[in-house]
């Protein structure tokens, strides 16, 4: 049976933020979002979040994204423990004492700002400990450049014989490359009786989790395959750098399940996003949310689309859209804007420079170019005509307007909502439609042309 316990109190003045560290954002998930993922394979008996700074928004966060998200099923409801002064590691996991009296398994500690860390890391880590009987077991990792860290020292068996703090190596130890990732998986009653006697004996004066492993026996350590996992974040470089590395994991992970990513450097993808085979990814194309591409699709270039589902064999060129649907074998673009639950029907044109908000377009529908429609339901066989607008704000209130199947409005046309057109009607150039207009009629609004001969504007004098 495994606890865990993600550390998750600090502040991070680093980020120069009035956010929690933990809720800075990373490839389209909080960073302690991103650690919960991680988890999911070890299948927690419970699951700690220990907050500090603004640990209620921490708490909300994660709570909504949970109830929310699918990818997280395999966790237990977590438990938010406040740490109400930040002094140290050691003493985040003393917070923990009164929860877990009793419990004879072991407690698996992590740290909200490494986000990078796999599922099957954490797994392997939690296995060993288990398998060996251990008493605590480190991640480690084996640093290109170690300077600055502190060395983890072992027999070849990989039990711990010491850790020695940076400052304090020989140049002989200087060259050991093995680092503390801060990772640990612990026998929670061996701790347990250790944590009481933690010291401050530090210039921090805080209490240190390392030091527990000190009273500990037998201590593994384990070397993590890619150091790049155990990456922390303090600043907004870091979190740029640890952004790029998700990004080249995500982009290969695709291209080898059959998306075609022209250009992956231009191209940024949130590791919510899905794809079907067969989808191709123009350059200067970036997917966010819970979008889900279909094969056959091609994105791009220069698109952006968020929280919305595209069918296949859709082509979306130089447009936008977000929190929408757009059916097979629609067109959209270029310069197109679909939002706040747009729903395209199968085999659409929507054009240029069109907006389309909170609307549904029936199939084999077009809206070609530079028109508006908001709060809009259209059947299927409708033809926008250039310019067309639903005026559906009042100043107070949205109003809906209604098209039948088969009709079509002329070029520069405004209905003011609320409105219903039938089927088969079709609107005059440049009216204005403020009544509904039965099936198979045609609606005209505007004034009657005027020619005045001889007609010349006054001069002045």
């Amino acid at each position: 049976m495994v606890a865990v316990a993600i550390l998750a109190a600090g502040r991070g003045t680093r980020m120069k933020s009035e956010q929690p560290k933990v809720l800075h954002q990373l490839g389209g998930r909080s960073l302690v979002e991103r650690v919960l993922l991680s988890i999911s394979d070890v299948r927690p008996s419970h699951c700690f979040v220990i907050v500090g700074y603004k640990g209620e928004l921490v708490q909300a966060v994660c709570e909504a994204r949970l109830s929310l998200d699918r990818q997280f099923g395999q966790l237990p409801a977590l438990t938010f423990v406040e740490q109400t002064q930040q002094l140290g590691t050691g003493h985040a996991i003393q917070q923990l004492l009164p929860h877990l009296e009793g419990f004879e398994g072991d407690l698996l500690v992590l740290n909200g700002d490494v986000p990078l860390l796999q599922p099957e890391t954490i797994k392997m880590l939690v296995e060993t400990h288990t398998t060996h009987k251990n008493a605590a077991t480190l991640l480690t990792a084996q640093l290109p450049d170690p300077k600055g860290y502190g060395r983890v020292f072992c027999d070849r068996d990989n039990f711990l014989q010491q850790i020695v703090e940076d400052r304090d190596c020989t140049p002989e130890q200087k060259q050991n490359r093995r680092i503390n990732a801060g990772v640990y998986c612990f026998n929670w009653p061996a701790l347990a009786k250790v944590l009481p006697d933690l010291k401050a004996n530090n210039d921090q004066q805080e209490y240190y989790l390392t030091d527990a492993v000190n009273f500990l026996a037998p201590v593994m350590a384990v070397d993590v395959a890619d150091y790049q996992e155990i990456l922390g974040i303090n600043d907004r470089k870091q979190l740029a750098i640890a952004d790029s590395i998700l990004q080249e994991r995500l982009k290969d992970r695709w291209m080898r399940a059959g998306v075609t990513l022209v250009d992956p450097n231009s191209i940024t993808i949130d590791d919510t996003v899905q794809f079907d085979p067969d989808v191709i990814i123009e350059p200067q194309t970036h997917l966010r949310g819970h979008t889900v591409i279909r094969s056959g699709a091609r994105i791009g270039p220069g698109s952006l689309i968020e929280n919305s589902e595209i069918g296949e064999n859709v082509r979306v060129l130089y447009s936008v859209i977000t929190d929408s649907q757009v059916a097979a074998d629609s067109v959209v673009g270029p310069y197109a804007h679909l939002r706040g639950k747009a729903k395209i029907g199968q085999g659409c044109r929507v054009g240029n420079f069109v907006e389309i908000k909170k609307s549904t377009v029936g199939d084999r529908s077009n809206v070609a170019h530079l028109s508006y429609l908001g709060d809009a339901t259209l059947g299927e066989r409708v033809n926008i005509g250039a310019g067309t607008i639903t005026a559906n704000y009042d100043g107070v209130n949205k109003h809906q307007t209604t098209i039948g199947d088969g009709s079509k409005t002329g070029a520069n046309s405004v209905l003011v909502a609320p409105v219903t057109l039938g089927e088969n009607v079709t609107v005059a150039a440049g009216s204005t439609i403020t009544k509904d207009v039965e099936d198979n009629a045609l609606a005209i609004a505007r004034s009657r042309q005027a020619s005045i001969a001889n007609w010349q504007p006054l001069k002045k004098d």
